[in-house]
C-alpha cells in the first residue's frame, strides 16, 4: 500500500487517462475492422484505466476535482489520438470546448 501513496495522484490520473485513451484507440480500430481481439483489448484497457484511477481518488479523496481533471485528461488524450493517429479534424468550436474544459478544472482547483 505504501507504493500507492509514494506515487503522486496526478501520475495515477495521467496513467488512468492514457489507459482509457488506449481503449478509445482500440474502439476506433474496432470500428474500422471489427474483430474479437479488439473487444478484448478494449475491455482490458478500460479495466486498467479504472484500476489506475483508484489510487488517485484514494489519495486525493475529492471527487469533484479528481473526476473533472481525469475527464479533461482523457478527453485531451482521446482528441489527440483522433487528430494525430486517425487524421480526424477538430473544429474551432472543439478547440474552444477543450480550453473551457481546462478552465473548469482550474476553477475547481482554486475553489
Amino acid at each position: 500500500m505504501s507504493f500507492i501513496f509514494s506515487v503522486p495522484y496526478l501520475v495515477w490520473l495521467v496513467l488512468s487517462a492514457l489507459a482509457f485513451a488506449g481503449g478509445e484507440f482500440f474502439s476506433k480500430k474496432f470500428a474500422l475492422a471489427p474483430g474479437f481481439g479488439y473487444v478484448v483489448l478494449i475491455l482490458g484497457m478500460y479495466a486498467l484505466g479504472t484500476l489506475l484511477w483508484l489510487p488517485a481518488i484514494l489519495q486525493k479523496n475529492q471527487l469533484s476535482l479528481v473526476g473533472a481533471l481525469w475527464s479533461v485528461l482523457s478527453l485531451l488524450a482521446t482528441v489527440l489520438i483522433g487528430v494525430i493517429l486517425f487524421g480526424e479534424k477538430l473544429s474551432l468550436l472543439g478547440v474552444i470546448g477543450i480550453v473551457f474544459a481546462f478552465v473548469s478544472v482550474f476553477l475547481l482547483s482554486i475553489a
